[in-house]
């Protein structure tokens, strides 16, 4: 059973019951994340989401630990480019403490200097596991490449020195231009009611107050180039790809046929083609990257640097391919029977259910019911999907980023290649 209510100061309260679990998850979303930043505060949605486990008027930060910890719950928060969500995931008889501690968590932190400048340090110490992480930085590179100079762009983590560069005022400055009743959504999956929720919320919500103007969707322009940036690894990483579909494109539903035909499992056109019939990659798939304003669609390898330039050819192979001639009749039942599968194992979870919520109302303002999206899914037609595939995979609309000690020259294609 899926509800919504608005209360008088703007936020909304979404909940889904399931009578079946014994658990809830509970996700307070910010409508806000790295794609609101200006360029000299690149990093504090980030650190922002870090900052709010620091302790707050009421509890410090051993105790907001503790108490979480004392029922068996699991708390954390992630930072996208678009929102912001800091969840936690409990036994049904301990909602209402879950609620108590992360609203108290979202209005009151602390922002002490000395716990900023600790969690500063902990975020460097993230970029720099981050820059170790080849197979990570590519599909970064691959982004700031594709949008080149756009805000969705910008690394979501942020660089030392914008993220060393801000202060407590900083913090509460940028809070309270971003976080608000109207720009705030509860979402709550599980064995749960409504109405409990919807009370529980309003009595620890109830100072909140004011309203802010939410952020607008970032619509970057495609800027297809070809970058290789040298590292000293074994492998040789790439992402190789073009424009996607923005979240509210009616084709979503046509691309993820595609995409899974293409990269979504062992047995798609490019696992058989370049890992089981030629060995030349221990990893291969393809990805998509969906916002309000735009999105990538994209191919991921890691092989070594002398197959690299072969790796790059046989996929532009089957992309052509996919464009030429469009899936088989198996495929595409293939297809969506993997994606209506994923989707099932998806929704036993409380914490799945509460993200999908979480985001389909953000972005599109209201819950999108699973038995529509498969029958979105058994819906999709051939011909859509090579339709799809003749207007995106467009030789002159491909990028190309490749990381590792490869030759740039040599993984040239079309245009010439960039050197960092």
């Amino acid at each position: 059973m899926y509800l919504k209510t608005t209360l008088p100061n703007g936020l909304r309260i979404v909940t889904e019951q399931l009578a079946h679990v014994h658990s809830a998850s509970i996700g307070i979303w910010a409508d806000v994340g790295s794609s609101a930043e200006r360029a000299e505060q690149r990093g504090i949605s980030h650190l922002i989401e870090h900052m709010l486990f620091k302790g707050t008027t009421r509890r410090s930060t051993r105790e907001i630990a503790e108490t979480m910890d004392g029922v068996g719950a699991q708390m954390n928060a992630f930072t996208d480019k678009e929102q912001t969500c800091y969840y936690a995931r409990v036994i049904d008889t301990h909602v209402e403490l879950a609620i108590d501690v992360l609203a108290d968590m979202y209005q009151h932190p602390l922002f002490q200097p000395d716990d900023l400048g600790r969690e500063q340090s902990v975020v460097l110490e993230e970029i720099k596991m981050y820059d170790d992480s080849p197979d990570e930085m590519i599909h970064d590179l691959f982004i700031q490449t594709m949008w080149e100079g756009s805000k969705l762009g910008a690394p979501t983590i942020g660089y030392a020195e914008t993220v060393g560069a801000q202060g407590p005022d900083e913090l509460r400055s940028y809070m309270h231009q971003r976080y608000a009743p109207n720009t705030t959504l509860v979402a709550v999956a599980g064995n749960v009611s409504h109405e409990r929720v919807v009370s529980l919320v309003r009595e620890h919500f109830a100072e909140f107050a004011g309203g802010v103007i939410p952020p607008e969707a970032d619509v970057p322009a495609l800027k297809p180039a070809q970058v290789v940036r040298t590292k000293d690894s074994e492998q040789a990483y790439l992402c190789l790809g073009t424009r996607g579909l923005p979240m509210g494109d009616e084709r979503k539903y046509v691309l993820a046929v595609l995409d899974t035909i293409l990269g979504g499992g062992m047995s798609s056109r490019l696992f058989q083609e370049i890992r089981e019939k030629r060995g030349l990659v221990y990893s291969v798939y393809s990805f998509q990257q969906s916002y309000r304003g735009a999105g990538l669609f994209g191919v991921y390898a890691g092989t070594s640097p002398a197959k690299a330039p072969e790796c790059v050819k046989v996929i532009r192979e089957q992309l052509d391919e996919m464009a030429a001639n469009g899936p088989t009749d198996g495929e595409l039942t293939r297809s969506k029977e993997h994606l209506k599968g994923s989707l099932t194992l998806s929704l036993e979870s409380s914490s799945g259910r509460m993200i999908r919520l979480g985001r389909d109302e953000l972005a599109i303002g209201h819950r999108i019911d699973p038995q529509e999206i498969m029958e979105r899914i058994d819906a999709v037609q051939r011909d859509e999907v090579t339709a799809l595939a003749r207007e995106l995979f467009v030789p002159e609309q491909l990028g190309l980023c490749v990381l590792g000690p490869v030759d740039a020259e040599g993984m040239r294609f079309d245009s010439q290649a960039a050197v960092a």
